[in-house]
């Protein structure tokens, strides 16, 4: 004990007076914050819109709940929905609060009641097809006009009453749940709603939202240690945490324990201990080698109940904890299958992608070995193998008007090389009197087979295809339009011959009609691809030729998977489990609609479902009592069974049954009039017989009483008892047929009207709680088809789900019944990947294993995953609730916390605890860091507040705290854009995103790539339209999907209301009288306002562009980037070095992306003092395109990958200047420069300086050889014509060649440089003269007097900083420096005493 004393004191007095610094990083949306109450009745709509209405019951007024504090209203909140949600619903209630998951759905709402917009005054209003109030007195009078005005638009998120009557007026009530005036609005509505007199539809609406912003979470922030080889740091210039118990051994927390009266020194202890772990010592390659296993042993060291915690303190602070995993023995080698450094998750067996999908894709040559199919190419691609992987069957009758339509998808198909096998079967006349010369369809299936057998099929298919495209639009073929073709082609046949009644050409047409008939697929026109047919609304010629490439996508990916099984391939498709004689589309259907069977007291099933099945033992035993098999298969028949259709429906079903013993079989009678003992006596029979019976007899009973002659005997006064059949209990059956009681009856209409919400007298069959129907008047689904249905259920799901119940013990009966209501419940779930179960070898050693609480449910988390990567990182948050891990890693060089919090958090006094935020303490204090944000895809952030550089953060220079305030400015709205004539992108197509009043908010260009297409907004109800101008002019809305439109809608409303990506799909369609017009033409002019306008700031010194507009060729534009102070203060340098030496008026265009607060704050002032334009622009890197994640060549990537689409059409020359740079001419010149028809002009890089000669890569190796001895540019300084750009789509070359190089992570080692030389053979550069760029590394003294511009690039051999390279090459740097030194500290003052104009 004293020893301890006395190493505490001279730790404290060691450590005295060193301060702990940190940084810290929160993120906010930039709307109001919104209530919880509102956003619980989100999640609880999410359930189901049941729950949302109970919800709102419960809480229409909550009375002084503003007395109260933040916890309270939240326990409050929680404690409401408890009612309605289980616990483990109620846990994910609490995790969605936390994430603030429902704000942006609640904001959406109020988006749209501003846009109505709420009458003044009114805290709560309520609209009537578009006319508003908050008088409910006018509520009469506006019903009785309502039906004047068009209904309102109801989107998919719409709260819409239950009981509401489908065809009143529509009433919209505006109000805040739980607010003072809710209660007198809300029943107001509902009483009308339940009378029938309107469709009454809750939006949330806040007369007055909170000043306070909502807190984020769900993202991760990394500290990058930055390579300080060049100094690249600009010159002008906590509290403390025990979140880790344990440090270097030491357990702080028994610690205190055990000695409270040294807290204070066992603080000062841990302090000490802390920053000795943290020193940064390079470690040796040897002692690297098994660091990942010696790092997993410590987490395994660790109870289970904080190796998460410990798991997570190591992979987001591992530079600095490495050393102290170094003296662990390593856990044995096994990584379960997975590469080394690789990462896996799986809840309860199913696989959760922890990274975005890439679908870029390109074409490959066609080999034939099946083996091509495991060749690494890029996702997306479609492999073109000479075998017959996908077969594409089109099964149409040709004198059908889309018959044509259909057909030119297949010719598509052919010319454009796609790998598919085609079939055609025409569905003619089989009549043998019927000939060709009378029949359209007949003469056209004869001339097929005539060119066939003559020439070959390919040329018979061209014919068709001929005979089709000179059918008038909107008509059918004719025998004319057959015979032009033939006597044009063959004018030496005569054509009768080939069409007329002698013609031996009628190969295949009573197969082809027998072929449709026998396969059930339904009324023409079908196609299958590989035996499975297309839904109706998958047929209209764009949507089929998207599905049908996903489909060759989907099928690939399966025959990867079973590549050593296939010898021939289409034996091997046939031999496939799921390959039937027959199909139904009815019952392959995508749409399948299941009943929920999952109530343990499901009154219906437990009082009236009676089942046959087969006996295969004969034993004369009941129902309940039978032969002891699990039947995996349940079919309820439902129908009229006293009218013929429900009889054969019947009769076909127990006609399958005896052929199978998987089978058991329930009726449900729907009947199509009112119950009587008149129209009831087949339907009585049978239940009677299923009372009374046994099994077999019941089945024989029931068998004859479907027949037609038995109903007809019956309804002419034979005695049922004339119908019994052998071993019958006759007395009792009659006792039961005689009964008066038919209240079996009426429980069975109830049910298919209220549950089946089937009509009078429909027929439906359900399989295990899948409803298959109506089945519509004279449809046939006979034996066959319930063959169909039966095999589907064992193959996907009975079978599996049986072989689990029998290991339960349960009576045979209860068994049937589980495996029926288990199928109903995951076969109603989405589909997705299959589950795996995942073991893992010796788990005893590499494995945490978490126990969960006893006797509640619980989801099964396995993780597989490197301790010290990026997914551990991000993974270790998550897995603090509760995981299986398993352990293999490789080193990180970064600081990491993933910010995420299981519950809302509270101070003290109740008040909500400012949060959440990234946490980074006990920092080392010598590294330089960089701070970056790690979002989901679909946010757009900027740093809105800070004093510090967050891209060089140095905590020797720190005072205390780095504080970063983030913020979410807008959520991302992508998509992608087809022509439908040509199935190609319209490269230059502009669309804008902004409300009916503002219809311009943001614009975007459509780029090749994909048709891809981004916009940004807020939550909330957007309309998409073609922007005003040529777009608007050429091309039209075909259709869309992914909107919240109707189909028919020309401008589409898109809703944002949720933080997940919304991605949509938009066909347009050129104006009949534009086809020969093009977007790109040379007489392009658009009056843009430039690429997310509402971000445009524009300042003269005189007078504002708006007022008095400069044409756009007297306006240089200049785009530049930067990031970091430093940068930033040689970019405001660069500007003034411009604005210096150029006349002509300047337009700088900066990339928001990185820019810093201080940079935004001062730009409208300087542009103001010095006369210029400017305009901010912003692109988030696309999901589809290779990710960089080290920031600097982040920034290299937007120099060149999305020149196209950054810059507005109207804008026809861009100059990229490098914020290092010193302009010494006027830069019209550059813009004037003739580029000779190439679209850009580059300074290729300077060879005068000798010395340097050792360090020009491009003179050797691959360079050298690539470039043939063209010159390598430099990227510092370059002239785009984009015009000439767009036209040749250099934009989407050069994305394309990215793509494939950056996979490897050495190629494009300086990216914006790289990749335009790479590309110099496909996208010609321009040299310009060398006098254009100078720079000292490269360039020798004497040159420098000639120089236009000065570049400050780095140079290897001295590794001199910046900043003092600055000043001793550029004689007038410092100038410059001080002037804008002395405008900035003006600007300060202004800003202290309010004049200044910071318009952001």
């Amino acid at each position: 004990m004293r020893i301890l004393t006395v190493f505490l004191v001279w730790v404290s007095v060691v450590h005295a007076g060193t301060d702990s610094k940190a940084v810290t990083t929160s993120l906010t949306a930039k709307w109001p914050s919104t209530p919880l109450l509102l956003e619980a009745s989100e999640f609880l709509a999410e359930e189901s819109q049941e729950k949302f209405w109970d919800f709102v019951e419960l809480n229409q007024e909550l009375e002084n709940i503003d007395e109260g504090s933040d916890q309270f209203y939240y326990e409050l909140v929680v404690e409401r929905a408890s009612q309605l949600l289980s616990p483990v619903q109620l846990n994910m209630l609490r995790f969605a609060l936390s994430l603030r998951a429902y704000s942006p759905t609640v904001h959406a709402f109020q988006q749209i009641a501003f846009n109505e917009p709420p009458p003044t005054g009114c805290k709560a209003f309520y609209s009537v097809h578009g006319v508003t109030s908050c008088n409910t007195e006018s509520l009469k009078a506006l019903l009785e006009t309502a039906l004047e005005r068009p209904k309102p638009y109801l989107f998919k998120g719409d709260h819409t009453f239950p009981s509401s009557a489908p065809n009143s007026p529509v009433v919209i009530l505006y109000a805040k749940i739980g607010s003072k005036d809710f209660p007198r609005f809300h029943q107001l509505m509902v009483s009308k709603a339940n009378k029938g007199e309107i469709t009454y539809v809750l939006r949330h609406f806040l007369s007055s939202p909170k000043n306070s912003k909502v807190f984020l979470s769900g993202y991760g922030v990394e500290l990058a240690i930055k390579n300080q080889e060049y100094k690249a740091k600009d010159d002008t210039q906590v509290q403390e945490s025990d979140s880790v118990d344990e440090v270097q051994g030491f357990l702080f927390g028994k610690l205190k324990t055990l000695y409270p009266e040294l807290k204070d020194q066992l603080r000062e202890l841990r302090k000490h201990l802390v920053e000795s772990t943290n020193e940064m010592a390079p470690l040796k390659v040897w002692q690297m080698q098994d660091l990942s296993f010696q790092t997993a042993a410590r987490i395994l060291a660790a109870p289970p109940t904080d190796a998460l915690a410990v798991m997570r303190d190591l992979s987001q602070n591992f530079p600095t904890k490495a050393r102290c995993c170094l003296h662990l023995p390593a856990i044995p080698r096994s990584t379960g299958g997975l590469q080394p450094g690789d990462s896996a998750l799986f809840i309860n067996g199913l696989h959760i992608d922890l990274d975005l999908q890439d679908i870029f894709s390109r074409y490959a040559s066609w080999p034939s070995n099946v083996q091509e199919l495991l060749r690494p190419t890029f996702p997306g691609v479609i492999r073109q193998i000479r075998k017959n992987f996908h077969n594409f069957v089109i099964i149409v009758d040709p004198t059908h008007q889309n018959t044509a339509e259909l057909l030119s998808v297949a010719e598509m198909f052919l010319s454009n090389n796609i790998p598919l096998r085609i079939g055609l079967v025409f569905v003619v006349s089989d009549n043998e009197e019927v000939d060709g010369m009378d029949d359209a369809g007949v003469a056209l299936l004869r001339a097929f087979n005539y060119i066939a057998d003559e020439v070959d099929n390919q040329q018979a298919f061209d014919a068709v295809i001929s005979m089709f495209n000179i059918v008038p639009r909107g008509e059918s073929l004719k025998v004319e339009h057959v015979t032009n073709v033939l006597e044009k082609r063959y004018p030496y046949v005569e054509a009768s011959k080939i069409l007329g009644k002698n013609s031996v050409y009628d190969q295949n047409r009573k197969e082809g009609r027998a072929y449709y008939e026998q396969t059930g697929v339904g009324p023409l026109p079908v196609v299958l691809y590989n035996g499975m047919p297309y839904q109706r609304d998958q047929l209209e010629p764009d949507e089929l030729e998207t599905i049908t490439m996903h489909k060759i996508l989907e099928t690939t990916s399966f025959f990867q998977r079973a590549i050593y099984l296939v010898s021939d391939v289409v034996d091997f498709i046939m031999d496939q489990p799921n390959v039937v004689p027959r199909i139904n589309s009815r019952i392959l259907s995508t749409s399948r609609p299941y009943l929920d069977l999952s109530s343990t007291n499901n009154h219906f099933i437990d009082d009236y479902a009676r089942f046959l099945f087969l006996d295969t033992r004969g034993k004369n035993t009941a129902v309940a009592n039978n032969d002891g098999i699990i039947r995996p298969v349940t079919f309820w028949v439902v129908g009229d069974f006293d009218q013929p259709t429900g009889r054969q429906l019947l009769y076909d079903a127990i006609k399958h049954m005896k052929t199978s013993n998987n089978v058991r079989l329930g009726m449900i009678n729907n009947p199509s009039e009112g119950v009587s003992n008149i129209t009831s006596r087949i339907a009585r029979a049978i239940w009677a017989a299923m009372q009374t019976q046994t099994a077999n007899n019941a089945k024989n009973l029931i068998t004859k009483l479907c027949k037609e002659e038995t109903a007809a005997a019956l309804a002419s006064g034979v005695d049922i008892a004339e119908f019994a059949v052998g071993g019958m209990d006759v007395p009792l059956f009659k006792s039961s047929y005689e009964s008066p009681k038919v209240d079996f009856l009426l429980s069975h209409a109830a049910y298919c009207q209220d549950v089946l919400k089937l009509k009078k007298g429909q027929r439906a069959i359900i399989s295990n709680g899948r409803i298959i129907g109506p089945l519509g008047e004279g449809e046939v689904f006979n034996q066959d088809d319930f063959l169909l249905l039966e095999s589907i259920i064992l193959k996907t799901s009975g079978e599996k789900i049986k072989s689990k119940v029998q290991n339960l013990g349960l009576e045979e009966d209860r068994a049937s019944d589980l495996v029926m209501k288990v199928d109903a419940l995951l076969s109603s779930q989405p589909k997705g990947e299959a589950r795996v179960k995942y073991t893992f070898f010796e788990d005893r050693y590499s494995a945490v294993k978490i126990r969960p609480r006893e006797n509640e449910m619980y989801f099964d988390v396995v993780t597989v995953v490197d301790p010290v990567t990026r997914d551990a990182q991000k993974l270790a948050p998550l897995l603090l609730v509760s995981a299986s891990l398993f352990y293999d890693c490789l080193t990180k060089k970064s600081f990491y916390r993933y910010v995420l919090e299981p519950e809302i958090s509270f101070t003290s006094d109740g008040s909500l605890a400012p949060g959440p935020v990234a946490t980074f303490l006990d920092m080392p204090h010598s590294p330089l860091f960089t701070l970056n944000l790690n979002t989901p895809e679909s946010w757009m952030v900027e740093s809105v507040r800070t004093r510090y550089d967050l891209d060089n953060i140095y905590l020797e220079e720190v005072d205390s705290v780095v504080a970063a305030e983030y913020e979410l400015e807008y959520l991302l709205l992508e998509g992608h854009c087809f022509d439908v004539t040509t199935g190609q992108p319209p490269r230059g197509l502009q669309f804008t995103l902004g409300t009916a009043s503002d219809p311009l908010i943001v614009d975007t260009i459509v780029m090749a790539n994909l048709g891809y297409f981004q916009l940004k907004a807020n939550p909330g109800s957007w309309i998409l339209k073609l922007r005003k101008g040529r777009s608007d002019d050429i091309y039209k809305i075909y259709s869309h999907e992914g909107t919240d439109s109707l189909p028919e809608a020309d401008d589409l409303i898109v809703v944002l209301n949720n933080f997940k990506s919304k991605i949509i799909k938009v066909k347009v369609q050129k104006k009949p009288e534009k086809l020969n017009e093009e977007l790109l033409s040379d007489g392009t002019e658009e009056e843009d306002s430039g690429l997310w306008s509402s971000l445009k700031r524009t300042f003269t010194g005189a007078e504002k562009v708006e007022d008095n507009k400069v044409e756009k060729d007297d306006v240089i534009n200049i785009f530049s980037v930067a990031s970091g102070h430093l940068y930033e203060r040689f970019l405001r340098i660069m500007m003034l070095s411009v604005l210096k030496h150029t006349k002509t008026p300047v337009k700088f265009w900066f990339l928001k992306n990185y820019l810093s607060p201080t940079f935004k704050e001062f730009i409208p002032y300087m542009a103001e003092e010095y006369g210029f334009q400017y305009e901010l622009v912003q692109y988030k890197w696309p999901r589809w395109l290779h990710q960089q994640t080290e920031k600097q060549r982040i920034i290299w990537g937007y120099k060149i990958l999305f020149l196209d689409v950054l810059f507005p059409l109207a804008v026809d020359k861009i100059l990229f200047v490098d914020a290092d740079q010193i302009v010494r001419t006027d830069l019209k010149e550059l813009r004037d420069f003739d580029l000779e028809g190439a679209p850009y002009g580059y300074t290729p890089f300077c060879e005068s300086r000798r010395e340097m000669d050792g360090y020009r890569f491009w003179k050797s190796g691959y360079w050298a050889s690539h470039l043939a001895g063209r010159k390598y540019h430099i990227s510092a300084l370059y002239v785009v014509d984009l015009k000439k750009f767009r036209k040749i789509a250099a934009g989407d070359r050069l994305r394309g060649q990215y793509q494939g190089l950056s996979q490897d992570p050495n190629s494009l080692s300086n990216l914006d440089q790289d990749l335009p030389n790479n590309m110099i053979h496909q996208v010609p550069i321009k040299s310009l003269p060398q006098e254009w760029l100078w720079c000292e590394t490269w360039c020798d003294d004497s040159s420098k007097k000639k120089a236009k511009t000065i570049d400050l690039c780095n140079n290897p051999q001295t590794k001199e900083p910046k900043l003092q390279a600055a000043v001793r090459i550029v004689a007038e740097w410092s100038e410059y420096d001080q002037e804008l030194k002395r405008i900035y500290n003006k600007f300060l003052e202004e800003k202290e005493r309010g004049s200044t104009h910071t318009e952001l």
